[in-house]
């Protein structure tokens, strides 16, 4: 695992890979860390992680002419049979270090598709999958591999030239990408009738989203009760799951887990997802769940926004309101802790700390959802005879009952919070029953 670290300011847009990557916001051991996750993360041997000082990469070879002829020592002596580099690499730069080393070379967007190939579950994950793998071996298709050169005998009784390999090999590529992209339609216009369905209905949509490994689907299990997978692991879950959840209010939402960022996340599987992550653009509220323990916090945080600006969040109407989570709070030192605490106080969109783990927190999170869902609730009064339980059982059930009291008469008056989307419903079923329902003083 090689971790080229770039010596270039911020500014700077060059770095041999024509990708226009600038400096990374995440440290250098961070990195080298997040890379033999990623790798283990699908069971490679990782038997060596070097950070690689790069003062000037080469168009030809990303490193230096020294540095590359002192790592192929290093694989020659360990047996590597495949050299992971964290880093985007071109077509070019992939060729000329696989001949120099012998060996099987991998860039980070490579490493990333072949985990997703790994993770995706679902018919629609595979497609999209597959789609965004089709994109970039189509990209390296060019002077990448020598037997891509050779040509084909001319097809019919015409003759002809023939084709050449790589022409073949594009051809074909391009066809399976159309035909992944008309079945995707399919699947898109399937997921827009399930959310017309839920529109109808209507139940808010609470999407979490969040870097790799911050504890969303822990999260998502602890309030719903589910099983989905969730493991210290990087890309443990890929394939979005839906679940409803019933807070205290009676109000009901849709709980959305979807596949966690990741910094220099490979543009294509941004669009190839794009159909997938629209649950995230029409939430009502998304939750962005942060490992709080974690050194690297703040520009996971930075790298989850900028994802979040590609799907074009922030150009939403009016902006889909942002909770963000502090997860991982079992995890600090008191003295951290305290700090974070405070921090969170005097934050100007206070976060909530939990603990996914332990249940920690979790109760206050879901009041606060319920709260910031229920800006537009209504608060009334009714007076119910003793024999409409049936009333009594729908408030209950549907709303949140704020206050109960037995009158002499044997009346029942109630006070209830209903949510804007229920309140038609709540004012039908008192007419039924032969109540008024007003504003609650």
């Amino acid at each position: 695992m090689l971790v080229p670290d770039l010596k270039r300011s911020a500014g700077s847009a060059a770095d041999g890979s024509g990708t226009g990557r600038t400096a990374p916001l995440h440290s250098p051991h961070d990195r080298l860390q997040e890379a033999t996750g990623l790798a283990q993360a699908i069971d490679l041997d990782v038997r060596d992680s070097i950070l690689v000082p790069v003062a000037n990469p080469r168009p030809a070879t990303l490193f230096g002419s020294g540095k590359v002829e002192s790592l192929k020592a290093m694989i020659a002596a360990d047996e590597i049979g495949l050299v992971i580099i964290d880093h985007p690499v071109s077509a070019i730069q992939q060729r000329n270090l696989e001949r120099a080393w012998n060996t099987k070379v991998l860039d980070r967007t490579g490493l990333i598709l072949e985990i997703f190939g790994r993770r995706a579950r679902t018919r629609e994950g595979r497609l999209q999958v597959e789609l965004a793998h089709l994109s970039y071996q189509k990209s390296r298709l060019v002077r990448t591999w020598t037997h891509l050169e050779r040509q084909r005998g001319g097809y019919g009784f015409l003759g002809g030239p023939g084709e050449a390999q790589i022409e073949l090999d594009r051809r074909m590529i391009d066809e399976r990408i159309m035909a992944i992209r008309k079945e995707l339609e399919v699947v898109v216009r399937t997921r827009e009738l399930h959310r017309q369905g839920r529109r109808r209905v209507p139940y808010p949509v609470v999407a979490i989203v969040g870097y790799t490994n911050a504890g969303k689907s822990t999260l998502f299990n602890r309030i719903t009760g589910a099983s989905v997978f969730a493991k210290h692991q990087l890309f443990a879950t890929l394939d979005p799951t839906m679940r409803e959840v019933r807070l205290k209010s009676g109000r009901r939402i849709i709980l959305s887990d979807t596949v966690g960022f990741i910094s220099d996340l490979p543009t294509m599987l941004v669009a190839a997802f794009r159909a997938t992550l629209e649950e995230v653009i029409e939430a009502d509220l998304i939750l962005h769940v942060r490992d709080i323990s974690h050194a690297e916090s703040d520009s996971q945080a930075r790298d989850v926004e900028a994802v979040l600006t590609d799907l074009g969040i922030d150009t939403v109407p009016a902006g889909a309101p942002i909770l963000e989570v502090w997860n991982k709070v079992d995890l600090l030192s008191e003295a951290t802790r305290q700090q974070a605490e405070s921090a969170a106080r005097w934050a100007e969109q206070p976060p909530v700390l939990v603990s996914a783990a332990t249940g920690e927190g979790v109760e206050t999170l879901l009041g606060e959802i319920d709260a910031r869902l229920g800006k537009g609730d209504s608060i009334l009064e009714l007076v119910i005879p003793p024999d409409q339980g049936r009333l009594i059982n729908w408030l209950y059930e549907e709303a949140e009952v704020l206050d109960r009291e037995a009158l002499e008469s044997g009346d029942v008056r109630a006070k209830v919070r209903v949510a804007a989307e229920k309140k038609q419903r709540l004012l039908a079923q008192a007419q039924r029953a032969g109540v008024t329902a007003t504003p609650a003083q």
